[in-house]
């Protein structure tokens, strides 16, 4: 079938290598996930000298200021349609601001003298500002465009798997070269020199999936692809609270993407590892990698699973089966974790005197935290692609395609959640007397354990339950999507025809 008809039959379907380079945008934008929110407490407190709380309620701070910039840069983003699209831009411009950003955070703010320490809180405070611009001009992209890339059922979940590739080559990919920065024979436990090693690395594997995902996008960034009119209508700012009134499912989604998030923000914080492979396990060296790749491995068979329940029951099934499953493997995890200490035979062990030494506790923990590792992190995105779902029901409620404004909303959530984990983290961490983040070379304190029960499983567990609630809920199932695509399909063909969008929106319902 050519692409006209396609098109008018309604269905936009995206080619391989599109389906696969987008998702890279997501990679590109996680890279800084990982080197600005997993790590910026730690920069603050260790680096800068600055205090552990307001480090950590800086990273949440930022995130109320997103509370202003992301519905402007989504109303922007709707509006936009120049001569290189609505999407590309944002893109470029979001990977420059934030490699400036972070640049000038992570390599010249240390050089600021420690008896100007005002200036160090003033610089960090600004340049954080700025990133978070930069950010949120890029990461919108990534839930904004997926309406034009494909509106086909079996194509959309196809989303989580490219962008876990992605991710991987970003996020993924940070996780595991900074720990090994971080060792002794390279730069050392997160000091100034392991962020200024890791900002440039960080930057040109970003910039890298940025120019990939760009081309991914390239095609179908034209106004053909939006909403049902093939042009890009103007929506008043007014109009957007009675959007986010009416469209039920957007909220409900923004609370599951909420609580997914928070489970993985809270669970794979560095501070949280630390705690529990070094301070508490005694081996974060031996540990955290391991079992780190571990996660990774246990995910793989699981992403296929969520791929394929999703294209024969929809997303929403996917995400509520899965996310049980990891609820109930993390009853394992709590359990074993109340266990720690009553003896040698209650500690993780991969390793001793160069020799393979595994015990059942060990073998538990993997079997337990394997699997619900997989699970979640196979669906910690998956709310992604249910997003291009909202906006089709929103043209199909109102005739009005505003990707924009639904991703930037989404992302807001997104990000509010994933920077409270951070101030959560460091609030825990000073209830048990501990004036800085602990690191790898941190001492075992009593309280940790508690700290660690509740960080890493307790608050995740929570966030899943929320996530089943608001799932619940959810009326785009498979077959509801269905009905939505049939509709939208026979009033774009209607309008093609020369009918106004008013009576098509009146007579095919």
């Amino acid at each position: 079938m050519s692409e006209n008809n396609t098109a008018s039959a309604g269905v936009n379907r995206a080619k391989p290598y599109q389906l696969a380079l987008f998702p890279l945008n997501n990679g590109a934008t996680n890279v800084y996930y990982v080197l600005i929110l997993t790590y910026i407490a730690t920069f603050g407190n260790t680096v800068l000298g600055i205090a552990t709380v307001f480090a950590s309620f800086m990273v949440t701070g930022m995130r109320v200021f997103d509370a202003i910039t992301d519905p402007i840069i989504g109303a922007l983003m709707d509006r936009t349609n120049g001569k290189f699209g609505k999407f590309r831009p944002f893109m470029v411009i979001g990977s420059v601001i934030m490699a400036v950003a972070v640049i000038g955070l992570y390599i010249f703010t240390p050089y600021v003298p420690e008896d100007m320490m005002w200036l160090r809180y003033l610089l960090f405070i600004l340049l954080y500002a700025v990133w978070v611009i930069g950010y949120t001009f890029q990461t919108s992209v990534t839930r904004a465009a997926q309406p034009v890339l494909t509106n086909d059922p079996k194509q959309r979940p196809l989303f989580t798997i490219f962008n876990t590739i992605g991710s991987l080559a970003g996020m993924g990919l940070m996780q595991f070269i900074g720990p090994i920065m971080a060792g002794d024979s390279f730069a050392g436990d997160y000091n100034r020199s392991w962020f200024a090693i890791m900002t440039p690395i960080g930057i040109v594997i970003s910039v890298i999936l940025t120019i990939l995902a760009i081309i991914g996008i390239w095609e179908k960034d034209q106004p053909k692809y939006f909403g049902i009119g093939g042009k890009q209508e103007k929506v008043k700012v007014s109009e957007y609270i009675s959007i986010v009134k009416s469209n039920k499912p957007l909220q409900r989604l923004m609370i599951a993407g909420g609580g997914c998030k928070l489970a993985l923000s809270v669970a794979t914080n560095v501070t949280v590892l630390c705690m529990l492979y070094s301070c508490m396990m005694g081996d974060y060296d031996g540990l955290y990698l391991p079992m780190m790749i571990l996660g990774y491995v246990f995910a793989v068979p699981f992403f296929a699973l969520t791929v394929r329940t999703s294209q024969k029951h929809g997303q929403k099934a996917s995400l509520m089966k899965y996310v049980r499953v990891a609820f109930i493997c993390y009853i394992g995890v709590l359990v074993l974790l109340l266990l720690w200490g009553h003896g040698d035979a209650f500690t993780l062990t991969l390793m001793k005197d160069g020799k393979l030494s595994i015990n059942l506790y060990t073998v538990l923990f993997i079997l337990c935290f394997g699997i619900g590792y997989g699970a979640y992190y196979a669906t910690a995105d998956m709310p992604i692609p249910m997003v291009a779902d909202c906006a089709d029901y929103e043209t199909y409620r109102s005739g009005k395609f505003v990707p924009g404004i639904m991703g930037t909303l989404f992302s807001l959530v997104d990000k509010l959640v994933s920077s409270l984990s951070a101030t959560v983290v460091g609030i825990a961490v000073t209830l048990i007397g501990l004036e800085k983040l602990p690191t790898k070379t941190t001492p075992y304190a009593d309280g940790m354990n508690v700290v660690v029960i509740i960080l890493f499983c307790v608050i995740p567990m929570c966030a899943w339950a929320l996530t089943l609630w608001s799932m619940k809920g959810y009326e785009l199932d498979g077959e509801r999507l269905k009905e939505i695509q049939a509709v939208n399909a026979q009033r774009r063909e209607a309008i093609a025809e020369g009918m106004s969008m008013e009576e098509a929106m009146e007579k095919y319902k």
